[in-house]
Protein backbone atom coordinates (compact mmCIF):
# COMPACT_ATOMS: atom_id res chain seq x y z
CA UNK A 1 0.00 0.00 0.00
CA UNK A 2 1.46 2.96 -1.11
CA UNK A 3 1.71 5.67 1.39
CA UNK A 4 -0.85 8.60 1.03
CA UNK A 5 1.22 12.34 1.57
CA UNK A 6 -0.50 15.47 2.97
CA UNK A 7 0.98 16.89 -0.27
CA UNK A 8 -0.62 13.76 -2.66
CA UNK A 9 -4.03 14.81 -0.60
CA UNK A 10 -3.25 18.85 -1.75
CA UNK A 11 -2.22 17.29 -5.03
CA UNK A 12 -5.38 15.98 -5.83
CA UNK A 13 -7.48 18.80 -4.10
CA UNK A 14 -6.29 21.20 -6.32
CA UNK A 15 -6.72 19.03 -9.53
CA UNK A 16 -10.43 18.03 -8.62
CA UNK A 17 -11.64 20.34 -6.00
CA UNK A 18 -13.26 17.61 -4.09
CA UNK A 19 -13.18 18.41 -0.29
CA UNK A 20 -9.89 16.90 1.95
CA UNK A 21 -11.32 13.79 3.03
CA UNK A 22 -13.04 12.72 -0.03
CA UNK A 23 -9.33 12.79 -1.93
CA UNK A 24 -7.95 10.79 0.67
CA UNK A 25 -10.54 7.99 0.58
CA UNK A 26 -9.96 8.48 -3.32
CA UNK A 27 -5.79 7.80 -3.04
CA UNK A 28 -6.81 5.13 -0.24
CA UNK A 29 -8.89 2.92 -2.34
CA UNK A 30 -6.83 3.64 -5.48
CA UNK A 31 -3.44 2.77 -3.57
CA UNK A 32 -2.00 6.15 -3.98
CA UNK A 33 -2.60 6.45 -7.77
CA UNK A 34 -3.78 10.15 -8.29
CA UNK A 35 -4.92 9.50 -12.20
CA UNK A 36 -7.02 6.87 -10.75
CA UNK A 37 -8.11 8.63 -7.92
CA UNK A 38 -9.10 11.34 -9.65
CA UNK A 39 -10.64 9.02 -12.56
CA UNK A 40 -12.53 7.20 -9.12
CA UNK A 41 -13.72 11.14 -7.94
CA UNK A 42 -15.61 11.60 -10.90
CA UNK A 43 -17.64 8.78 -11.08
CA UNK A 44 -18.63 9.07 -7.56
CA UNK A 45 -19.44 12.22 -8.59
CA UNK A 46 -21.66 11.52 -10.90
CA UNK A 47 -23.29 8.99 -8.60
CA UNK A 48 -23.98 11.45 -6.27
CA UNK A 49 -25.48 13.25 -9.31
CA UNK A 50 -27.83 10.72 -10.32
CA UNK A 51 -28.80 10.82 -6.38
CA UNK A 52 -29.69 14.19 -6.09
CA UNK A 53 -31.30 14.60 -9.87
CA UNK A 54 -35.14 14.49 -8.28
CA UNK A 55 -34.37 17.01 -5.96
CA UNK A 56 -36.40 20.70 -6.45
CA UNK A 57 -33.61 23.36 -8.29
CA UNK A 58 -35.07 26.82 -7.78
CA UNK A 59 -32.43 29.04 -7.04
CA UNK A 60 -29.00 29.67 -8.90
CA UNK A 61 -27.99 32.32 -11.74
CA UNK A 62 -28.64 33.59 -15.04
CA UNK A 63 -25.34 34.07 -16.41
CA UNK A 64 -24.50 35.60 -20.03
CA UNK A 65 -21.77 35.54 -23.03
CA UNK A 66 -21.65 38.16 -26.05
CA UNK A 67 -19.12 38.74 -28.77
CA UNK A 68 -20.34 41.17 -31.85
CA UNK A 69 -23.96 39.83 -32.95
CA UNK A 70 -23.69 36.85 -31.03
CA UNK A 71 -24.73 36.50 -27.28
CA UNK A 72 -26.40 33.97 -25.15
CA UNK A 73 -28.05 33.64 -21.52
CA UNK A 74 -28.27 30.56 -19.34
CA UNK A 75 -30.12 29.47 -16.66
CA UNK A 76 -28.26 27.24 -13.83
CA UNK A 77 -30.41 26.35 -10.81
CA UNK A 78 -29.09 25.08 -7.44
CA UNK A 79 -31.06 23.71 -4.60
CA UNK A 80 -30.38 27.35 -2.35
CA UNK A 81 -29.34 30.73 -2.84
CA UNK A 82 -26.40 29.72 -0.68
CA UNK A 83 -25.25 27.47 -3.16
CA UNK A 84 -25.88 30.05 -5.80
CA UNK A 85 -23.17 32.40 -4.48
CA UNK A 86 -20.58 29.25 -3.94
CA UNK A 87 -17.54 30.17 -5.53
CA UNK A 88 -17.45 26.62 -6.94
CA UNK A 89 -21.07 26.96 -8.25
CA UNK A 90 -20.28 30.21 -9.87
CA UNK A 91 -17.37 29.54 -11.52
CA UNK A 92 -18.99 26.70 -13.40
CA UNK A 93 -22.00 28.85 -14.59
CA UNK A 94 -19.39 31.45 -15.94
CA UNK A 95 -17.83 28.40 -18.05
CA UNK A 96 -21.02 26.92 -18.97
CA UNK A 97 -22.52 30.38 -20.41
CA UNK A 98 -18.82 30.91 -22.42
CA UNK A 99 -18.97 27.33 -23.64
CA UNK A 100 -22.57 28.50 -25.01
CA UNK A 101 -21.34 30.94 -27.02
CA UNK A 102 -18.43 28.73 -27.92
CA UNK A 103 -20.38 25.87 -29.47
CA UNK A 104 -23.49 27.45 -30.81
CA UNK A 105 -25.42 24.89 -28.96
CA UNK A 106 -29.68 25.70 -29.94
CA UNK A 107 -30.69 24.16 -26.35
CA UNK A 108 -29.94 22.88 -23.00
CA UNK A 109 -29.57 19.83 -23.98
CA UNK A 110 -27.80 19.56 -26.85
CA UNK A 111 -25.79 22.49 -23.99
CA UNK A 112 -24.84 19.36 -22.43
CA UNK A 113 -22.05 18.04 -24.48
CA UNK A 114 -20.30 20.95 -25.41
CA UNK A 115 -17.04 21.46 -24.03
CA UNK A 116 -15.74 23.40 -21.29
CA UNK A 117 -11.83 24.60 -21.34
CA UNK A 118 -10.74 21.99 -19.18
CA UNK A 119 -11.85 19.06 -21.55
CA UNK A 120 -14.72 18.48 -19.63
CA UNK A 121 -18.01 18.84 -21.09
CA UNK A 122 -20.76 20.70 -19.29
CA UNK A 123 -21.88 17.65 -18.21
CA UNK A 124 -19.41 16.03 -16.68
CA UNK A 125 -18.35 19.78 -15.03
CA UNK A 126 -22.42 19.24 -14.06
CA UNK A 127 -21.64 15.92 -11.75
CA UNK A 128 -18.53 17.10 -10.01
CA UNK A 129 -19.63 20.66 -9.08
CA UNK A 130 -22.52 18.34 -7.44
CA UNK A 131 -19.84 16.40 -5.58
CA UNK A 132 -18.91 19.45 -4.51
CA UNK A 133 -21.67 21.83 -3.27
CA UNK A 134 -23.66 18.94 -2.04
CA UNK A 135 -27.17 20.14 -4.07
CA UNK A 136 -28.71 19.15 -7.15
CA UNK A 137 -27.35 21.44 -10.18
CA UNK A 138 -29.42 22.01 -13.48
CA UNK A 139 -28.29 23.97 -16.90
CA UNK A 140 -32.20 24.39 -17.52
CA UNK A 141 -32.57 27.19 -20.19
CA UNK A 142 -30.70 28.37 -22.92
CA UNK A 143 -31.51 31.61 -24.90
CA UNK A 144 -29.46 32.91 -28.10
CA UNK A 145 -29.19 35.50 -30.51
CA UNK A 146 -26.85 35.82 -33.32
CA UNK A 147 -27.22 38.82 -35.88
CA UNK A 148 -25.81 41.24 -37.96
CA UNK A 149 -28.01 44.42 -35.64
CA UNK A 150 -27.23 45.68 -32.33
CA UNK A 151 -27.52 42.82 -29.56
CA UNK A 152 -26.79 43.40 -25.90
CA UNK A 153 -27.06 41.01 -23.24
CA UNK A 154 -28.43 42.06 -19.85
CA UNK A 155 -27.94 40.50 -16.44
CA UNK A 156 -29.58 42.16 -13.29
CA UNK A 157 -28.38 40.83 -9.79
CA UNK A 158 -28.03 37.51 -11.45
CA UNK A 159 -31.16 36.57 -11.06
CA UNK A 160 -32.91 38.42 -14.64
CA UNK A 161 -31.44 38.14 -17.57
CA UNK A 162 -32.65 39.58 -21.34
CA UNK A 163 -31.40 39.36 -24.94
CA UNK A 164 -32.70 42.07 -26.90
CA UNK A 165 -31.95 42.73 -30.92
CA UNK A 166 -32.20 45.99 -31.94
CA UNK A 167 -32.12 46.94 -35.94
CA UNK A 168 -30.52 50.50 -36.13
CA UNK A 169 -29.16 52.71 -32.98
CA UNK A 170 -26.30 52.11 -30.95
CA UNK A 171 -24.58 49.43 -28.32
CA UNK A 172 -26.01 52.19 -25.88
CA UNK A 173 -29.68 51.99 -26.66
CA UNK A 174 -29.61 48.31 -27.02
CA UNK A 175 -28.35 47.94 -23.84
CA UNK A 176 -31.08 50.49 -22.59
CA UNK A 177 -33.67 48.13 -23.70
CA UNK A 178 -32.70 45.44 -22.47
CA UNK A 179 -32.29 47.38 -18.90
CA UNK A 180 -36.15 48.47 -19.67
CA UNK A 181 -37.08 44.79 -20.29
CA UNK A 182 -35.80 43.38 -17.53
CA UNK A 183 -37.55 45.80 -15.01
CA UNK A 184 -40.51 45.92 -16.67
CA UNK A 185 -41.16 42.71 -18.08
CA UNK A 186 -43.25 43.12 -20.70
CA UNK A 187 -45.20 39.83 -22.21
CA UNK A 188 -44.92 41.52 -26.13
CA UNK A 189 -42.61 43.50 -28.22
CA UNK A 190 -45.80 45.42 -30.31
CA UNK A 191 -49.28 45.92 -30.33
CA UNK A 192 -49.60 43.77 -33.45
CA UNK A 193 -47.88 40.48 -31.12
CA UNK A 194 -50.74 41.09 -28.42
CA UNK A 195 -53.04 37.97 -29.14
CA UNK A 196 -56.78 38.91 -30.72
CA UNK A 197 -58.02 36.58 -27.66
CA UNK A 198 -56.27 38.56 -25.30
CA UNK A 199 -57.92 41.77 -26.47
CA UNK A 200 -61.07 40.29 -26.37
CA UNK A 201 -61.04 38.93 -23.46
CA UNK A 202 -60.14 42.07 -21.73
CA UNK A 203 -62.84 43.81 -23.68
CA UNK A 204 -65.67 41.48 -22.11
CA UNK A 205 -63.75 42.34 -18.94
CA UNK A 206 -63.90 46.19 -19.45
CA UNK A 207 -67.46 46.35 -20.84
CA UNK A 208 -68.03 44.28 -17.17
CA UNK A 209 -66.79 46.96 -15.13
CA UNK A 210 -68.99 50.16 -16.89
CA UNK A 211 -71.86 51.38 -15.52
CA UNK A 212 -75.01 50.85 -16.52
CA UNK A 213 -75.50 54.49 -17.67
CA UNK A 214 -71.60 54.14 -19.50
CA UNK A 215 -73.35 50.92 -21.37
CA UNK A 216 -76.44 53.16 -22.50
CA UNK A 217 -74.55 55.56 -24.68
CA UNK A 218 -74.55 55.57 -28.22
CA UNK A 219 -72.81 52.78 -30.18
CA UNK A 220 -69.72 54.66 -31.55
CA UNK A 221 -69.57 56.67 -28.41
CA UNK A 222 -69.17 53.60 -26.11
CA UNK A 223 -66.80 51.52 -29.20
CA UNK A 224 -64.61 55.03 -28.82
CA UNK A 225 -64.31 54.61 -24.89
CA UNK A 226 -64.03 50.85 -24.98
CA UNK A 227 -61.11 51.67 -27.59
CA UNK A 228 -59.20 53.82 -25.40
CA UNK A 229 -59.58 51.55 -22.20
CA UNK A 230 -58.19 48.48 -24.68
CA UNK A 231 -55.56 51.01 -25.85
CA UNK A 232 -54.04 51.51 -22.47
CA UNK A 233 -53.75 47.62 -21.71
CA UNK A 234 -52.36 47.01 -24.64
CA UNK A 235 -49.67 49.56 -23.87
CA UNK A 236 -49.00 48.39 -20.12
CA UNK A 237 -48.43 44.56 -21.80
CA UNK A 238 -46.35 46.16 -24.99
CA UNK A 239 -42.59 46.88 -24.60
CA UNK A 240 -43.19 49.14 -27.69
CA UNK A 241 -46.60 51.04 -25.23
CA UNK A 242 -44.76 51.15 -21.72
CA UNK A 243 -42.93 54.47 -20.27
CA UNK A 244 -39.01 54.07 -21.06
CA UNK A 245 -37.64 53.37 -17.57
CA UNK A 246 -34.50 55.92 -18.84
CA UNK A 247 -36.85 58.44 -20.13
CA UNK A 248 -40.42 58.38 -18.16
CA UNK A 249 -41.51 61.34 -20.25
CA UNK A 250 -41.58 59.21 -23.77
CA UNK A 251 -42.80 55.66 -24.56
CA UNK A 252 -40.12 53.08 -25.33
CA UNK A 253 -41.27 53.31 -29.12
CA UNK A 254 -41.04 57.10 -29.34
CA UNK A 255 -37.03 56.46 -28.19
CA UNK A 256 -36.67 54.08 -30.96
CA UNK A 257 -38.60 56.33 -33.38
CA UNK A 258 -35.91 59.42 -32.20
CA UNK A 259 -33.08 56.74 -33.04
CA UNK A 260 -34.55 55.32 -36.28
CA UNK A 261 -34.81 51.91 -34.52
CA UNK A 262 -36.58 48.69 -34.20
CA UNK A 263 -36.77 46.09 -31.71
CA UNK A 264 -36.59 42.95 -33.35
CA UNK A 265 -37.44 40.52 -30.68
CA UNK A 266 -35.99 39.81 -27.16
CA UNK A 267 -35.77 37.31 -24.61
CA UNK A 268 -36.39 37.28 -20.67
CA UNK A 269 -35.13 34.71 -18.34
CA UNK A 270 -35.85 34.85 -14.75
CA UNK A 271 -34.29 32.37 -11.75
CA UNK A 272 -36.63 29.74 -11.38
CA UNK A 273 -39.61 30.68 -12.92
CA UNK A 274 -42.18 28.34 -13.67
CA UNK A 275 -41.00 26.02 -11.26
CA UNK A 276 -42.58 24.80 -8.12
CA UNK A 277 -40.86 25.54 -5.22
CA UNK A 278 -40.94 22.99 -2.03
CA UNK A 279 -41.39 25.13 1.09
CA UNK A 280 -39.72 23.56 3.93
CA UNK A 281 -40.58 24.08 7.45
CA UNK A 282 -37.52 23.18 9.36
CA UNK A 283 -39.60 23.54 12.74
CA UNK A 284 -41.75 20.87 12.14
CA UNK A 285 -38.84 18.73 10.02
CA UNK A 286 -36.99 18.72 13.65
CA UNK A 287 -40.00 18.07 15.67
CA UNK A 288 -40.63 14.77 13.44
CA UNK A 289 -37.14 13.32 13.66
CA UNK A 290 -37.29 13.83 17.57
CA UNK A 291 -40.90 12.30 17.47
CA UNK A 292 -42.73 14.94 18.69
CA UNK A 293 -44.86 15.24 15.88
Amino acid sequence: MAEITASLVKELRERTGAGMMECKKALTENNGDIDAAAEWLRKSGLAKADKKAGRVAAEGRIVAASEGGKAVLVEINSETDFVAKDDNFVAFTNAVAQAALASGAADAEALKSAKLPTGETVEEARAAVIAKVGENVQVRRLARIDSANNVAAYIHGGRIGVLVEVAGGDADLARGIAMHIAAMNPPYNKAADVPAEFVAKEKEIELAKMSDKDKSKPAEILEKIMAGKVAKIVNEVTLYGQPYVLNTDQSVEQALKAAGADVVGFQRLAVGEGIEKVVEDYAAEVMKQAGLA
